[in-house]
């Protein structure tokens, strides 16, 4: 038992230099495995890291792209303030298409919008793909106008026929009008009841264009109208102004009291000046009016 635990007794000395041994062996250890991470770091991390880096701006931009907006076609004719902003139009290019849509005229081009709204070439090229005109406006601008009986001499009044017997096939002769349209204008006629009361009620119906409004009064004009109730502006009431198509409770607020500033209307289109009065169906307004 002495014998082996003689094997395992040191010195001062000895035990001062194993201490030294193992300290040396650790620090080389540590200095070891610190030039190692280093070398990994500088080999491998850093392009590990520009690679991922250069997936998060990847990913970042599909985000944005993903985030705008998706523009389907639509009809200039009738683009909001929210869509004209979304698109990049002015405040005052939008304002000058309502201004040219309120005065009932229509675009039919993408040239004519631009005329209109005095947008730029670049952001019109920007929009104009989207642009989606009624399908007469496409047929109209690629088939040549073709001469019709009536272009060299314009009808009388006598000539012309009676809106309120046309039938569908007379109707087609038309130009911009086809089966379809002319069919919509006699069941819009069945359905006030079988007689248009005014040529302003052609605005009523939908695919309508001014211009095809024009072209059906060259040839044909209501000789036989409706009877409608009409209201003296200067004397109906509340109740009785909102019996008018278009006008509803808060115009007809508006209305009388617009009349009581005025001290009575002097003209009917004395209404346009009316707060939030309808300005585009005015002439559909005025057949169920009267001033004395």
């Amino acid at each position: 038992m002495h014998r082996l635990k003689s094997h395992f007794t040191f010195s001062k000395k000895q035990r001062n230099g194993i201490l030294l041994l193992i300290t040396v062996m650790v620090l080389v250890q540590v200095a070891y495995v610190i030039y190692m991470t280093s070398t990994v770091n500088k080999q491998s991390i850093t392009p590990v890291s520009s690679q991922l880096q250069a997936e998060v701006d990847s990913l970042k931009q599909l985000a944005v792209i993903a985030s705008q907006p998706k523009i389907f076609p639509f009809n200039p004719n009738y683009i909001t303030d929210y869509k004209g902003y979304s698109l990049g139009m002015s405040a005052a290019e939008i304002d000058r298409l309502h201004a040219f849509r309120a005065s009932n005229k229509w675009v039919n081009s993408a040239q004519e919008f631009q005329k209109v709204t005095q947008v730029s070439d670049s952001l019109l090229a920007i929009m104009s793909p989207y642009f989606k005109f009624p399908d007469w406006v496409n047929k109209q601008a690629k088939t040549p106008k073709v001469t019709r009986f009536d272009e060299k001499k314009p009808l009388s009044y006598n000539q012309k026929t009676d809106l309120n017997t046309a039938t569908a096939t007379q109707l087609t002769r038309v130009y911009g009008i086809g089966s379809k349209l002319s069919e919509r204008i006699v069941a819009y006629r069945e359905k006030v009841g079988g007689q248009f009361a005014a040529n302003a009620e052609l605005s009523e119906i939908y695919g309508l264009s001014p211009e095809v409004i024009s072209n059906i009064l060259e040839q044909f004009t209501v000789k036989t109208p409706r009877a409608i109730k009409q209201y003296n502006i200067n004397l109906a009431t509340r109740d009785e102004l909102v019996t008018i198509p278009y006008i509803d409770y808060e115009v007809a607020f508006n209305i009388i009291e617009e009349r009581t500033l005025r001290d009575g209307f002097k003209s009917l289109d004395d209404l346009t000046k009316v707060k939030d009065f309808p300005i585009n169906k005015i002439e559909i307004i005025k057949l169920s009016l009267t001033i004395e």
